[in-house]
C-alpha cells in the first residue's frame, strides 16, 4: 500500500503562484509514475501533470506552460509549480501515484491507483 500526503494549497490572487507537494510513505518501491490530477465540485478529475521513475513529464493543454511537475525520489516526493495561476484553476488537487512502467503522456487522461486526501486551490479575480 502507498500512502500519499498533499501540502501547499491555499488562496492566490489570479496571476500568482503556489507549489504543491506530496510526500509518499509505504511500499514506495513500487511506484513508478506520479502525477497530480484536479477536481472541482460537480466536475469529473482530471488530469493535471504526470512524471515517470525517468523524470519525463506530461502535461494536461491547460496548463502547458504554467505548471512544472518534479519528483525527488531520494525524498520521496514529487511537486507542482504552478506559476500564472487563473480563476479556473480553483479545484481540490491530488496527488497520486502507479506502479505501471509506461510514459508519462499515458497518465494524462488516466487515472492512478493511489491517491492522496487532495489539498484546496483558490484562485481570486
Amino acid at each position: 500500500q502507498v500512502h500519499l500526503v498533499e501540502s501547499g494549497g491555499g488562496v492566490v490572487q489570479a496571476g500568482g503562484s503556489l507549489r504543491l507537494s506530496c510526500a509518499a510513505s509505504g511500499d514506495i518501491v513500487s511506484i513508478n509514475a506520479m502525477g497530480w490530477y484536479r477536481q472541482v465540485p460537480g466536475k469529473q478529475r482530471e488530469s493535471v501533470a504526470a512524471i515517470n521513475n525517468g523524470g519525463k513529464t506530461a502535461y494536461a493543454e491547460s496548463v502547458k506552460g504554467r505548471f512544472t511537475i518534479s519528483r525527488d525520489n531520494a525524498k520521496n516526493t514529487v511537486s507542482l509549480q504552478m506559476n500564472s495561476l487563473k480563476p479556473e484553476d480553483t479545484a481540490v488537487y491530488y496527488c497520486a501515484a502507479d506502479w505501471r512502467v509506461e510514459a508519462s503522456d499515458y497518465f494524462i487522461g488516466r487515472g492512478m491507483p493511489y491517491w492522496g486526501k487532495g489539498t484546496l486551490v483558490t484562485v481570486s479575480p
